[in-house]
């Protein structure tokens, strides 16, 4: 619950007066809270859903919103949901963001709300669980809709709670996430000021935040190589041109580019090959592979350094095995991006904060 009340002291730091009374009273309400939150993070857990797909996850949130006496807006970038909170005095509209959707990932954890969904993504059965903290974001931000609109009396501006479909991204041909929801008006009527958003990492202790002004998540930029030789029977390699080999001659070559050529000392970067496909007998080599991969980058530079480098030496490598190797790139997203006078301007809201990118409480 501790960060379910620094979601509350991000809201009242801009459209409210943050006076100690009423922190202490939004921490009581965090507290009193506490059970519910558990039992809602329980029930998306059990229950996810991929993106653009979040057809009860986004049903859920809708019907407490709209309890809770909202303006609720709903279908946004598909299943996205917003609730505008009208405070009792002018101000700033502040806007609070969750994301919705999880991921394709089968569970492997003995919690009595383990998910056991199935789903088919990219043409395979997966599971589906929420491997990356969006069914924390949610319950908190469902929360801090409930102690604010209680408070709403004293509230100075406006707070828009945001729901995000899609945030892990989609599957070829499909649109959404924030950008989608950023075209469809989002941020608009009433117009945003600034917007904060909060992410759960299993590995910083309970009781800790973690800040940074200016850059703090690396862009990302996906990708996809698609090597093509002459299938073969495998006992005869020499009358074809294997793309598996050349496939794994291209992933052991591609973790040269940030070790070889990225100024780490100023940036970290990153080049991962997630998925790889090709054949379906043990005996028989393929004409192709397909591979999936992601870039994560803070500059543009680095951006397009890791993307001239990939397909440099996909395209190379396959040539030199008389194969061909075609690179795709795909969704791009830029760098989280926190903004350095509104980070400041935060702080001194935060209890025990320090220089060192770091408050606990």
């Amino acid at each position: 619950m501790k960060k379910l009340f620094l979601l509350i002291l991000s809201a009242y730091s801009i459209p409210c007066i943050a006076q100690s009374s009423l922190k202490e009273l939004a921490a009581k309400k965090a507290d009193s809270i506490e059970t519910q939150v558990i039992v809602w993070r329980r029930d998306f857990h059990e229950n996810p859903e991929l993106g653009n797909r979040e057809v009860r996850t986004s049903g859920i949130i809708e019907k407490y919103l709209t309890s809770l006496g909202l303006e609720v807006k709903t279908g946004i970038a598909t299943t996205g949901v917003v609730g505008i909170l009208r405070g009792a005095y002018p101000g700033p509209v502040v806007a609070l963001r969750s994301e919705m959707d999880a991921l394709p990932v089968t569970e492997r954890t003995p919690v009595s709300f383990a998910s056991k969904v199935k789903t088919i993504y990219n043409g395979q059965q997966v599971g589906v669980m929420h491997a990356c903290g969006h069914d924390s974001h949610m319950a908190m931000l469902m929360a801090v809709a409930q102690i604010l609109t209680s408070m709403k009396g004293q509230l100075h501006g406006t707070v828009k709670f945001i729901f995000q479909p899609a945030e892990e991204g989609l599957p070829p041909g499909e649109v959404g996430g924030a950008e989608e929801m950023v075209k469809e008006g989002v941020l608009e009527n009433p117009k945003v000021d600034v917007i904060f958003g909060q992410h759960i990492i299993s590995y910083i202790p309970t009781g800790t935040l973690v800040y940074r002004p200016g850059g703090e998540m690396a862009a990302v930029n996906g990708f996809h190589i698609v090597v093509k030789g002459k299938s073969s029977h495998g006992a005869m390699p020499w009358q074809g041109i294997d793309p598996i080999v050349v496939s794994a001659q291209i992933i052991n070559n591609l973790q040269t580019i940030v070790s070889r050529n990225i100024n780490i000392t100023e940036n970290p970067a990153v080049v991962t090959i997630g998925a790889i496909r090709g054949g379906n007998r043990g005996n028989i080599i393929p004409d192709s592979v397909e591979m999936d991969g992601t870039l994560r980058s803070f500059t543009d530079a680095d951006k397009k350094l890791l993307w001239d480098k990939v397909n440099q030496i996909a395209t190379a490598t396959a040539e030199m095995q008389g194969a061909t190797a075609k690179v795709t790139l795909g969704n791009s997203y830029p760098v989280t991006f926190n903004d350095p006078a509104l980070a400041a301007k935060m702080l001194p809201t935060l209890p025990g904060h320090s220089a060192m990118g770091r408050f606990s409480f």
